[in-house]
């Protein structure tokens, strides 16, 4: 797949089959619109197309609500629909100029010119254009004029989409990974980067690594402890035999390791910030500036304060024990 972050990097297609959204999770429903625009592509040996935007156009035109949170980041979003088969990913700033268009404008200077749209997949409620005054009925009598056709995404697959998004993000502010991940077709995951903290867990025998994660629009779920795994790439793989905790990923290049996460404010040292944590089992590394990914996978507890370092390593150690025994379900 080939990703463009503006407009006029992208060469103009002879037969672009296109589709336009946030596609906020690439969730289930969204899978289903986006296989019927790249089977679409194929059977009229065209290509597929989707056209979406960044920042979330909500954080543009609202800038003030600090409350929207994204399942995706961007990139994350980018690597699930390569997976899905997309030949092309234009990745449109937002900003007030673009969204002030005329409709009519919108359609030539952006579909028709630039991308070349022979044919469009788009919601029955889909808005666009200054005000949001462009509709369906817009598009269908332009593609009349400019010679594409129309496929409308029907009202119920629309309605589950967006009940999806919503029920998504709910789940995960509950701490509820797995009916996210139901929702998802996917283990929700969280990607950054490991920064320096202050090694209490190296003290208690539950060494952590702290993760910082750039994108401050990223949604984290709730506090609480979490069984993971953890992604990072093989050169920080340890010399001599694989560790017993390893998992095979032979597809992805990366190597995969068993582990519970935290999040929340370290309530039993009255902690003053939100933390990420997770601690990586039978691992001993130092990766301090490395990029890795957590697949959160089930919901353990919720954060406790507990009166001391002991009772908190009391503890941690049952959450361990939970841990494995909920990877021993699903080996």
């Amino acid at each position: 797949m080939k990703i463009y972050h503006n407009l006029s990097e992208f060469s103009k297609l002879d037969n672009a089959i296109v589709t336009i959204g946030t596609f906020d999770g690439v969730h289930f429903g969204h899978q289903k619109i986006i296989k019927q625009l790249v089977e679409k592509a194929k059977a009229d040996n065209g290509e597929s197309v989707i056209l979406t935007f960044f920042p979330h156009p909500r954080m543009i035109i609202d800038p003030e609500n600090q409350e929207l949170k994204m399942i995706n980041t961007i990139n994350e979003k980018a690597d699930i629909l390569k997976k899905l088969g997309v030949d092309h990913l234009i990745i449109t700033p937002f900003t007030r100029d673009f969204s002030n268009q005329l409709p009519e404008d919108y359609i030539k200077n952006t579909l028709v010119d630039n991308i070349g749209t022979k044919h469009i997949i788009i919601g029955y409620d889909h808005r666009f254009g200054k005000d949001r005054s462009g509709n369906l009925s817009d598009l269908k009598a332009a593609g009349l004029h400019y010679g594409f056709t129309v496929e409308e995404i029907m009202e119920q697959d629309i309605h589950d989409v967006a009940v999806s998004s919503t029920k998504i993000r709910q789940a995960l502010l509950a701490g509820d990974v797995s009916l996210a991940s139901d929702y998802l077709g996917y283990p929700f995951s969280i990607f950054g980067r490991v920064i320096k903290g202050d090694k209490i867990g190296r003290t208690i025998g539950f060494p952590t690594a702290n993760i910082f994660v750039e994108e401050t629009y990223k949604l984290i779920p709730g506090d609480g402890i979490y069984a993971v795994t953890v992604e990072m790439s093989p050169e920080f793989k340890e010399e001599g035999s694989k560790p017993a905790n390893e998992l095979q990923t032979p597809d992805s290049g990366l190597r995969t390791y068993r582990g519970m996460a935290y999040i929340g404010q370290r309530p039993t040292i009255n902690g003053m910030t939100r933390n990420i944590e997770v601690n990586i089992f039978d691992f001993n590394q130092e990766i301090y500036g490395q990029d890795i990914k957590m697949n959160f996978l089930k919901f353990l507890r919720h954060d406790v304060k507990f009166t001391g370092l002991e009772a908190l390593t009391i503890q941690l150690q049952k959450d361990k024990e939970a841990t494995l025994a909920f990877f021993e379900t699903t080996d």
